[in-house]
């Protein structure tokens, strides 16, 4: 018997499927190997399986089209053009460009396009969380179109400044590069953000400003726990007070005369630490507070520099404004831990948590970093009037190891100290000298 051999409906330059006949062989073969292998690949991706009888659409290669004019891409040229005038820019004298606009860092390398401001590398991850304000590029790594440039060329860092910190009040600290994360922010929030210092802003009076009433978490007795409490500022009355849940009347009635307050993120463990201290029965007084809110806490602290000044513009009013403000509030020069001996120079060394008070003329120790008073201070005078620093041991003192040391000479005794190693040493004897050579 001679083989015939059918069609199938395979109709040249037909695809499969759609030549008479199809269907009817499809039916009665039912699905063969290449719909098999279809619906087993669909399944293991996912995706539906074809009814009984589909046919896999085939894919055959496109065409010829007509070719596309594709988009220019920036040059070598016209990047390297565009970077030195920007860098041009940055180092232009009277400019104000050539330190960060936030934080006074010199020689900054990124910039924020959408306000025409040069600012550094920390400064412009707080403008990344601000998108809608700004938008931040860096000088020498990113393009710069040329509308770019034209923009930073018209505005700038003194042109920023004259616009949004035409109303800063003089008790409003303005941070710097070294200063903690939450007061960086808050400045820059404050300044592009809420708009509060410029020209058609509200500036409020010390005494006003000076004013404010909430509640901060407190640390506790023994270290153990933050607990809220209720404070109370008044410039007016010249005192802050703070209560807790036990007592009716204030816990503490502390003045604006001694009161200080400096952020302490490393010592507290919070972010959003502050260290208040005072004056109380001649020893001095920590509290360590904080709020979840940055912006909260930093109108604290601007609270109190608020209330400060009202005092100090009272009390002396004679006195220039330049010499007052570094006297609102202060940071210790230095703190760090030393080991101490008694003032016979016999006992144990035992150690201690120091902070030096530069403006107090005072070196103050603590068993603990965050005990509430002071186990004793020395007072550091001037040069002439018989306080030095030594890198060496009295006559009459022996160690068995050989270890970095410092002695302070004062008029009544010689205080020796023990530092962790030559650097500490070093760091050390630079901050006590500055404050022997101070007027």
């Amino acid at each position: 018997m001679k083989c015939q051999r059918r069609n199938f409906g395979l109709v040249p330059g037909k695809l499969p499927g759609t030549g008479p006949g199809w269907g009817r062989w499809a039916g009665a073969r039912g699905p063969g190997r290449g719909e098999r292998a279809l619906r087993t690949a669909c399944r293991r991706r996912g995706r539906g399986v074809p009814g009984a009888g589909a046919v896999p659409v085939l894919h055959f290669p496109a065409g010829p089209s007509l070719p596309q004019t594709p988009r220019r891409a920036p040059g070598a040229m016209d990047y390297d053009r565009n970077k030195a005038l920007l860098l041009e820019l940055q180092r232009a004298a009277g400019t104000g460009n050539d330190r960060c606009a936030d934080c006074g860092e010199p020689d900054p390398e990124w910039a924020s396009y959408k306000l025409g401001i040069f600012i550094c590398l920390n400064c412009s991850g707080i403008h990344r969380n601000l998108p809608e304000i700004s938008r931040v590029k860096s000088l020498r790594l990113d393009f710069w179109e040329s509308n770019l440039i034209e923009f930073m060329r018209n505005h700038g860092n003194l042109w920023a400044k004259a616009k949004y910190e035409a109303k800063v009040p003089p008790y409003y600290y303005i941070p710097k590069s070294h200063d903690c994360l939450v007061l960086r922010q808050q400045w820059i929030r404050a300044k592009y953000e809420r708009g509060e210092f410029l020209d058609t802003g509200v500036c409020h009076d010390p005494c006003s400003a000076g004013s404010r009433e909430g509640c901060l978490w407190k640390l506790g007795k023994g270290h153990r726990q933050f607990q809220k409490r209720q404070f109370l500022l008044s410039a007016r009355e010249g005192v802050m007070k703070y209560y807790s849940k036990e007592s009716k009347g204030p816990k503490a009635v502390i003045s604006v005369e001694t009161l200080n307050a400096m952020f302490q993120v490393e010592k507290t463990g919070h972010s959003h630490g502050l260290q208040i201290t005072y004056i109380t029965d001649g020893q001095t007084r920590n509290l360590f507070v904080y709020h979840e809110s940055g912006k909260e806490i930093v109108d604290w602290f601007n609270a109190i520099r608020a209330a400060r000044y009202h005092y100090l513009r009272t009390t002396f009013p004679n006195v220039p404004e330049p010499e007052l403000i570094p006297r609102i509030t202060r940071n210790f020069v230095k703190e760090g831990y030393m080991e101490k001996t008694g003032p016979k120079q016999k006992e144990a060394f035992k150690v201690r948590w120091f902070c030096l008070d530069s403006q107090e003329r005072n070196l103050l120790y603590f068993k603990n970093p965050l005990d509430a008073f002071a186990q004793g201070q020395v007072f550091i005078g001037r040069r002439d009037e018989g306080y030095e620093v030594r890198d060496y041991l009295p006559q009459k003192v022996w160690m068995k190891k050989k270890k970095p040391v410092i002695t302070l000479v004062t008029p009544v005794r010689e205080f020796v100290f023990i530092c962790e190693n030559d650097k500490k040493q070093r760091e050390w004897m630079d901050a006590l000298n500055g404050v022997i050579t101070q007027p």
